[in-house]
């Protein structure tokens, strides 16, 4: 934390002296060092309703700093904020190509005690096959402030984040370059990953400004070996010249950006908009030419009338609303890259009805229109500490295309899919959502955080 300057003291002074004709909570006021109990209901109401708190005067955009009440920053080790702050879950699957699979997920989002200020998830599964994911990934927020009357308030664009891990994916597709490759083409080869990296952002000049930059690095090796996909050859057979420039990799990743945002949330956006440009690039890896993705994207959010609640109110931090977003993206390759580095579409955020990776090439563009409404608007609550503050569906469709460069993006061959979702939010920055996709080569089904745009 950075000293005090004479001038910020005296603003603390002045803001003393003002107590007469500012709120109790406005002002930044040491909080007990220990509570005399913990209330899993303070600063809520028990039907999940959270009323709006005021934010210390002195905070830059005060309407971006979002709200915790005390009752959701509960004491104690990890142990005993199970299922309020912390969060174990069991990890089990089985598919013909990769066996019988099991593992943990083990996530903390008051990591060391910090009030809600750091989160940790650590995650570890491995499949009979051979099929491994090891993840470590933690991240802080770079605004907090505690508050007077109980809570916390968070600024979301400022934050810092680290990861490292390795993964062994046994079943990785690829089907050829461009909009044309057939799905008869199907391929599949095991990548073997291991990286490390982070990225820091914020808005500026000041905390919660609508211009936010970017900046981070990350380092990696990948080997790939033959696929296991059944009835299908390896990538390695069908193209052997590209996997063997994209294999035994090593590489120094460099990413940046800039962007006009003013979203009401980085993380569940109810109305506001922003437009940005992305520039991830290998000034140094094993074929020793630079390789460059740059993508520029935007995005709408607008709120829209619900058949299934009223909206909340204006004195309610994080009322119920329901959207429609309107986002998308074109990204061009520039230099020499790996396959698996090039623009993709397919999965579980662009083209949903389609697998991962399904469409590959130097460049590409996708857009993606949604419409998000929360059937159970104050969710459920299994104790007074332990509930689900909001549960939702969504229906949404994709378009998109790639081709070997921007200027063949107006003549390539369109793609397009459809389809539904469950959106399930333990709080506005903890959003879990399932997605079946539809398209006409397949129907997919895809679990993710967070939301897809």
């Amino acid at each position: 934390m950075r000293p005090r300057s004479p001038v910020r003291l005296l603003g603390l002074v002045a803001l003393a002296l003002a107590a007469r004709c500012a709120p109790l909570a406005a002002l930044e006021l040491p909080p007990p060092a220990t509570p005399p109990f913990y209330d899993p209901l303070s600063g809520m109401e028990r039907s999940g309703r959270i009323p709006r708190m005021p934010v210390p005067v002195d905070l830059p955009r005060p309407d971006r700093w979002r709200y915790i009440p005390e009752g959701r920053i509960p004491p104690g080790n990890m142990a005993e904020r199970f299922l309020v702050t912390t969060f174990v879950s069991p990890i089990f699957y089985h598919e013909e190509d990769i066996g019988y699979g099991g593992g943990i997920a083990l996530t903390d989002i008051d990591f060391r005690g910090q009030r809600r200020r750091e989160f940790l998830g650590a995650f570890a599964s491995q499949s009979s096959e051979g099929q491994e994911d090891y993840r470590v990934v933690w991240k802080r927020a770079l605004h907090h402030r505690r508050l007077a009357a109980g809570g916390v308030a968070i600024e979301e664009r400022g934050v810092v984040r680290a990861s490292a891990g390795y993964e062994r994916s046994r079943t990785r597709r690829f089907f050829g370059f461009g909009p044309e490759s057939r799905e008869a083409a199907e391929t599949s080869f095991t990548d073997e990953l291991s990286s490390a990296g982070a990225i820091w952002q914020d808005g500026i000049p000041a905390a919660g400004d609508d211009l936010v930059i970017s900046a981070g690095g990350r380092l990696e090796h990948r080997n790939l070996t033959r696929g296991r996909v059944v009835d299908r050859p390896s990538t390695e057979d069908s193209f052997p010249a590209v996997v063997a420039a994209g294999d035994h990799h090593d590489a120094l990743w460099l990413s940046a950006g800039v962007r006009w945002d003013t979203r009401d949330s980085q993380h569940q956006p109810y109305r506001g908009w922003v437009v940005g440009v992305r520039s991830d690039g290998t000034p140094a890896q094993t074929s020793g030419e630079m390789g460059t993705v740059s993508t520029l994207h935007a995005l709408a959010v607008h709120p829209v009338w619900s058949p299934w609640h009223a909206g909340g109110d204006a004195g309610e931090e994080n009322p119920p609303t329901d959207t429609v977003i309107i986002g998308g993206f074109v990204a061009a390759a520039s230099g020499e890259l790996p396959f698996w580095a090039l623009p993709s579409l397919g999965g579980p955020d662009t083209l949903r009805g389609y697998i991962a990776n399904r469409f590959t090439d130097r460049a590409t563009w996708h857009a993606t229109g949604e419409y998000r409404t929360w059937v159970v608007p104050r969710g459920f609550a299994l104790t007074d500490a332990i509930r689900m503050e909001r549960f939702g569906l969504a229906a949404f469709y994709d378009i998109g295309t790639v081709a070997p460069r921007l200027s063949a993006l107006d003549d390539a061959d369109l793609a397009d899919s459809w389809g539904f979702g469950l959106r399930m939010a333990f709080e506005r920055t903890a959003v879990f959502r399932v997605d079946v996709g539809f398209s006409d080569e397949d129907t997919t089904v895809t679990a993710a955080f967070g939301t897809s745009l």
